[in-house]
This record gives C-alpha cells, sequence and structure tokens, in this order.
C-alpha cells in the first residue's frame, strides 16, 4: 500500500519542504522508500529517492533544496521489486522526458518489462510503478498527446492501482485512478492529488472525489475528470470537506481497528491478484508439494492462521502439513529437521523474535526455509529461501485482522491450486464476498456485543478447520475486550471445561458445513445444561433449531467459507471492546511487533 501525493502551482517555488510533509503524512500507511520530483518552468527536473525512513533519507537527500512548477512524492512499500534506490520511486521513462509514480500493483508486471525491454526501452528496475511510467510512454513515441496516452496505457496495465505522471515539456500534471484510492483538491494557484485526505488536507479543503475508471488532469487551481473508458468528460465540481488530519487518517472510522477490517477487501483483492501473477508463486508451492515433511510455524494470530491453513492443505489437497507454535517448535523438532523438510515460517511484521529464533535453531539441519510475511526488508524475509508477501499494506491497530484474513487467504489458495481440481474456487469473488459479510453481519454483531457486555468469562469452540478460526476469534476478544474468552477444540470441551457451563453462560461456536453435525453435538453439551450457545456459521436447519443465536455467514464453498468465518468474531471483538470503553487500537500490555522470546 504506497502513497503518492503530486502538486501543480502556477510558477516555480521551493516545493521540496511541502513534499516532505505530504510524505510525512502519508508515512502511517507504511513503506520501505521514499522520493521525490520536481519538474520546473524550463524543462529541467530533479529526482532524488532512495531506501529508508523518510527523515533519514532526507539527511542524505534534502528535499528541501527541490524547486518547480510541478512535484510528487511517493512512499513505496515493495511488492514487485526488492526494496532497492533503483526500485524507489518516482520513475523516469528511457529518455527523463516523462516522470511518474504509483500505488498499488500491476500484476502483469513481468511480462510488461519484457514487453517493454524488446520495444527498445530503458528500464531500469523490476518495480511495477516504473512500468506505468512506459505505458505512457509507449504511446507517446507513437505520437499520442499526453492524456490520451494516458488513457490509453491504462489498457495494457492490469490489476489494482493509481499513478501520477508528468510530462516535461507540458505544464499539466496527470492522475489515474484504478482500483486504488485517489482523491484530489485545488485551491487558487494550485492543485493536488493524493492517495488518502491526511496527506492533502492541510493544503486545500476544496476536494474533487475520483471514481475508478477515471483520469483527473490538473493545472493550476483547476481540475477536469475523464472517463478512461472513452476520453469523455466527467461534469463533477469540488466540495468542501470539513474532517480533521486525524479522522482522515482513519478513512473516517472512529478506530484504525474497524478501518482495517473494513479494508479486508480490498487487501484480499490485491493479495489475489498478486498470487495469479508473480512468477514467485509456483515455486514456493512446489517446495511444500515435494516436502517430506510439511511445517507451518508461527505465533499468535499467525500460529492460528497456520492452523488454518494445515487443515487446509489436508482437506483440499491431501497433503499432511503440521502447525506447530515457534517456541513449542524450537524446543521439539527443530532438531529433528533434514534437508528434505520444509518450514514455512509466518509472521505479520518479519520481525518476531520467536519466530527468528526458532529458524535460527533449524537451520543446521537443513530445512529448507520458506516465509509468508507482511513487511518487505523484514529479518525474516532475509533469513528465507524464499518467501511470499501479504500484500497488507500497513497495520496500525494492535490486534491483527487483515493481516490473518490474508495469510489465511494465501494458504487455502495454496491449497485450492494443489488440489486435485485446481482453479474451480471462484476466487474472484472472494472480496465482495467478504465486503457482505462485513456489511450483512455487523447490525446483528452489535446487538449481541450489547447483550454480551457485562460478560467477563467465555469460550470460543470450533472444530476441524474452524479450530484456528476459534483461537483467533479468542484472541481478539481477549486482546481488546479484556474478558476472558478461552479458545478451544469444540470436541475437548466435554474433557473439562464443560464444569464451567452455568444458566446463560455464553458459549460461542464456530462451524462450516463440513463440521456441523459434529458442532451441533458439541452445542448439545452446552445447552441441555442451561448454558447461551451462539453460532457463527451458515444457515443450517439441524443448526438453527439447536442454538439460541446465530450469526450467519455465507456457504462460499470449503475453500472459502473457513476464511469468512472469522469476520464477525472480529466485529464481535471491536463492538464489544468500544461498549466496555476500551480504545480497541492500543490494548493494554499489548505490543504490534514483538522483539523478544
Amino acid at each position: 500500500m504506497c502513497g503518492i501525493f503530486g502538486m501543480i502551482t502556477k510558477d516555480d517555488r521551493p516545493l521540496g519542504e511541502v513534499l516532505l510533509e505530504a510524505g510525512r503524512r502519508l508515512a502511517y500507511r507504511g513503506y520501505d522508500s521514499i522520493g521525490c520530483a520536481t519538474l520546473d518552468g524550463e524543462g529541467k527536473t530533479d529526482l532524488r529517492k532512495d531506501v529508508g525512513r523518510i527523515d533519514d533519507v532526507n539527511a542524505r537527500l534534502h528535499f528541501p533544496e527541490m524547486k518547480g512548477r510541478r512535484g510528487m512524492v511517493q512512499l513505496r512499500w515493495a511488492t514487485f521489486g526488492a526494496p532497492s534506490p533503483v526500485n524507489a520511486q518516482p520513475h523516469y521513462d528511457s529518455d527523463g522526458d516523462l516522470v511518474g509514480a504509483h500505488n498499488g500493483n500491476i500484476v502483469n508486471q513481468v511480462a510488461l518489462r519484457e514487453a517493454f525491454l524488446s520495444e527498445g526501452m530503458t528500464v531500469r528496475g523490476t518495480n511495477d510503478g516504473e512500468s506505468c511510467v512506459h505505458a505512457v510512454e509507449r504511446y507517446v513515441d507513437r505520437g499520442y498527446a499526453m492524456p490520451e496516452a494516458v488513457r490509453l496505457a491504462t489498457r495494457d496495465l492490469q490489476g489494482d492501482y493509481a499513478f501520477v505522471i508528468a510530462h516535461v515539456n507540458d505544464d499539466v500534471l496527470y492522475a489515474v485512478k484504478q482500483g486504488s484510492g485517489l482523491v484530489a483538491a485545488i485551491t487558487e494557484d494550485a492543485a493536488f492529488v493524493a492517495s488518502d485526505l491526511p496527506s492533502i488536507l492541510p493544503l486545500s479543503r476544496n476536494m474533487l472525489r475520483l471514481e475508478d475508471g477515471e483520469m483527473v488532469v490538473l493545472r493550476p487551481g483547476h481540475a477536469e475528470v475523464f472517463k478512461l473508458s472513452d476520453g469523455s468528460r466527467v461534469d463533477r465540481q469540488p466540495q468542501e470537506v470539513d474532517i480533521s488530519v486525524k479522522a482522515a487518517e482513519k478513512g473516517g472510522y472512529p478506530h484504525f481497528m474497524l478501518k482495517e477490517i473494513n479494508e479486508q477487501p480490498q487487501v484480499a483483492a490485491e493479495l489475489l491478484h498478486w498470487l495469479d501473477a508473480s512468477p514467485d508463486v509456483q515455486p514456493f508451492i512446489d517446495e511444500m508439494a515435494a516436502a517430506r515433511r510439511l511445517y507451518l510455524v508461527g505465533c499468535g494470530t499467525s500460529y492460528h492462521a497456520c492452523l488454518l491453513g494445515a487443515a487446509q492443505l489436508n482437506r483440499l489437497a491431501g497433503i499432511p502439513a503440521v502447525a506447530d507454535l515457534a517456541p513449542h517448535f524450537r524446543e521439539t523438532l527443530a532438531r529433528t529437521l533434514g534437508p528434505e523438510d520444509v518450514v514455512i515460517w509466518v509472521s505479520q511484521s518479519g520481525e518476531t523474535k520467536d519466530v527468528l529464533s526458532a529458524l535460527k535453531a533449524a537451520r543446521p539441519s537443513g530445512v529448507r526455509n520458506l516465509a509468508v510475511f507482511n513487511v518487505l526488508g523484514s529479518s525474516l524475509m532475509h533469513a528465507a529461501d524464499r518467501y511470499l508477501p501479504l500484500a497488507c499494506g500497513y497495520e496500525v491497530s494492535v490486534p491483527a485482522t487483515k493481516t490473518y484474513l490474508n495469510q489465511a487467504l494465501l494458504f487455502s489458495y495454496i491449497a485450492d491450486r494443489l488440489s486435485a481440481t485446481p482453479g474451480t474456487t471462484p476466487w474472484n469473488r472472494f472480496p465482495l464476498l467478504v465486503e457482505n459479510t462485513i456489511t450483512r453481519c455487523d447490525a446483528r454483531v452489535r446487538e449481541l456485543a450489547d447483550e454480551l457486555v457485562a460478560i467477563e468469562d467465555l469460550y470460543c469452540l470450533g472444530y476441524g478447520v474452524t479450530y484456528g478460526v476459534a483461537l483467533e476469534g479468542a484472541l481478539k476478544l481477549k486482546e481488546v475486550t479484556y474478558a476472558h474468552c478461552e479458545g478451544m477444540l469444540s470436541s475437548e470441551f466435554k474433557h473439562g471445561p464443560l464444569s464451567a457451563v452455568t444458566n446463560g453462560y455464553p458459549v460461542l461456536f464456530v462451524t462450516t458445513p463440513e463440521d456441523t453435525r459434529m458442532i451441533v453435538s458439541h452445542v448439545s453439551e452446552v445447552s441441555c445444561r442451561g448454558g447461551r450457545t451462539i453460532a457463527f456459521g451458515p444457515a443450517d436447519p439441524l443448526l438453527q433449531i439447536n442454538v439460541d443465536s446465530l450469526i450467519e455467514v455465507q456457504d462460499a464453498g470449503p475453500a472459502m467459507t473457513p476464511l469468512l468465518t472469522v469476520l464477525p468474531l472480529q466485529l464481535l471483538s471491536y463492538h464489544l471492546s468500544v461498549t466496555r470503553g476500551i480504545d480497541p487500537d492500543f490494548p493494554r500490555n499489548l505490543s504490534k511487533t514483538l522483539t523478544v522470546d
């Protein structure tokens, strides 16, 4: 989830400081490199970029020195192309006449890069943002004027993205929205475009919202919108926005946790696009399939995703996989490995000390180390033989939501590809299923949160593929409500914990159609003792007549349904936290990245 900001003014002026401050306001999105570019009225450009934190890079490159009429800044969170100075954005075209930067993923990046090289273009890196610039260059070189060249270039770019671009001999700034966030704004003598409101609000509140499939052409004090499909003009007027910068950072949501829950359709779509297009995926899958023994290892939320992943690999692909907690794995299994074994190390930050310590203990055995994480450039990335990124962007709230979903999605997607019928799961529907589930469950979950507000003790049970989901739901409730919620395999509940059940005692059950009959048996063990039973899963007549409450999730098939069941549990945790007067973004005693064993 990179961030871009562009601006145009009437005359040459010091733009560097404005670009730097805009970049700082974009930094909450997460990034590994930073770059600025300016273009003056005489056709001269200045481009400075490097890997690192924004203030460290600025200390080396001195962004405030940069001057011009047009400028742009980009903070890159790497997906295509490793973090490096050449892959940092903005980018030039072959001869330096164009400069541009993007946000999002161009999923046909590898094919585009090969095509541009074959056409004689100078391609300097492996970043998909550079492909946006070369895609426009292709049509400029064929004689098209800039507006038409930009419009035609979007036909060659596949994925969800936005980009901003300028030509040295054209006192205009162009920007495109095609699946990623983009907003424009104007003042009397300037115009701006940015990935989101926080970076632009201190400069103007006269906003022009853009829709997917649109291009905005910016001149000082003026902005025009055109459809990418046919180039026709869109009649849309700027509107005054009354919102604080702090609120804008949260996208209008009261907390980052709720914002990130609602970002899950978008990040799921971006991960799926990347998994479909990246050449790194098949070698990763091949190593998994060839393993003598396959382990999925993580901590906390990542471990719960490993449990779901192991179940999906078994159910969908018939591949045995063992999920384990990193410290337990380190002490009991790390010394029994061999070169034919494969371990997939799973972490959100890529800096989880427990995971890194277990990997270090396993390395002398010669085991193949694969990794799944969210932060490119992390310690886990450098320690692994192969890796796949989660493509979630920055997750601010301490409780993980979108990173868990993408971990679970990645494993389910791989299990589906390894199944006897690969390609039959309609993964293109999944982001909409996530969005619909969040929308449909929210009101009922709010009611349930009100009903459970005084509860200090409850259980969350799952069976089979939903065992990991139940543990994740219980963890979320513990993290942000401070109530004790224990996650368990539902069949284990009768082996002791059933003694806790009294009249009205709440027990949550997570289920899918494959597990409903077994879950109903475990529901009955609770309900016959007066406990309150609440189920999360697809509607089923047998389930509905046996539970007190059902939070319904659509049945989307064995590959996708287990992923959807966590969504109402995330919402329940959030709403119950807020109802109890707790800030869910920063629960007490917890840290986002754990760097101690």
